[in-house]
């Protein structure tokens, strides 16, 4: 007997009775070309890219910091007159102030409000968690006009104030003040805190809750113990990048017309706008990144201490 397969004719192999019929024995394959791109290729694109959009122009800022305009070339003096000015140390200095408080009024407003959010029931209560996300869109500056059409000098709280009293001005005039700054920032900010909590409550078993309730354990307790635990890591998250943002945020600064308010940003733009001294506004430049990178450094450090 034969047999045909693939046009070729074969002889059959006589076979006992309850032989397994062997597989069929597939033709050895070649040598395999490989065509594995190398890591270090695809990396290659987005290297440039970074290279391009930031470290090219860091580079170009750090240069300028050290080239007086006298062309006397590399030279440290910019560094050394920048830091013997009195306005750059106030600046640093309210700088520093500014978002250190502005990063712990959010993260105090933040985990009281998404608290009320997440674990209070109330009519709207998810429409407001929708909100939230919405308010994370809307440009600092917005904010800033919103609340000097309430609380400006002209806004409607003074305008309110003078309707009813008689008086000539109104008793509003906190937002030309670091107060005011403070305030604008929190407000602008806070929804970068709320919006993790939120994320991280929603994963928290309400199981845990229930048995704390059960064994007697009262809500601030039950906040200490049970939830705050789990939103060290949200509260690191969002305390971390408000801290950075208010570091470097120039809109609130100058939207609120609060003159005597200069944070490093604010003086930046004087100096290379106002003045044209663009080798004092490449070193604020310079001093400001370094402070907001160490500053967010530290904060990790911190943070992953304490188990965030």
């Amino acid at each position: 007997m034969t047999s045909t397969a693939t046009g070729t004719a074969t002889a059959a192999v006589p076979r006992t009775p309850g032989e397994p019929v062997p597989a069929a024995t597939a033709p050895a394959p070649g040598p395999a070309r490989s065509r594995t791109v190398p890591a270090r290729v695809w990396a290659l694109p987005p290297v440039a890219v970074l290279a391009l959009a930031f470290l090219y122009p860091l580079a170009l800022v750090a240069r300028q910091s050290v080239t007086p305009d006298d062309g006397g070339g590399v030279s440290l003096d910019p560094y050394a007159d920048v830091f013997a000015s009195e306005v750059f140390r106030d600046a640093l200095t309210t700088t520093v102030w500014l978002a250190v408080g502005s990063t712990v009024g959010c993260l105090v407003l933040g985990f009281v409000l998404a608290l009320v959010i997440a674990f209070v029931p109330f009519p709207g209560g998810k429409a407001v968690a929708r909100f939230v996300d919405v308010f994370l869109s809307f440009p600092s500056f917005l904010i800033t006009l919103a609340l000097l059409f309430i609380y400006g000098s002209v806004g409607m709280a003074n305008g309110l104030w003078t309707d009813v009293t008689g008086a000539a001005d109104g008793p509003f005039h906190f937002l030309t003040t670091p107060w005011g700054v403070l305030i604008a920032e929190i407000t602008c900010f806070t929804p970068f805190v709320m919006r993790p909590l939120l994320a991280a409550f929603s994963q928290l078993d309400t199981g845990q809750l229930e048995v704390a309730s059960s064994l007697g354990a009262g809500p601030v307790r039950i906040i200490r113990q049970v939830i705050l635990p789990e939103a060290l890591p949200a509260l690191a998250a969002g305390g971390s990048l408000v801290l950075v943002m208010c570091l470097n945020e120039f809109g609130i600064v100058l939207f609120t017309g609060a003159k005597d308010v200069t944070t490093l940003p604010m003086l930046v733009y004087s100096k290379a706008i106002l003045e044209s001294d663009y080798p004092a506004a490449c070193v604020v430049a310079v001093v400001n990144i370094a402070i907001s990178v160490g500053l967010y450094s530290l904060y990790r450090v911190v943070s992953r201490r304490a188990g965030a």
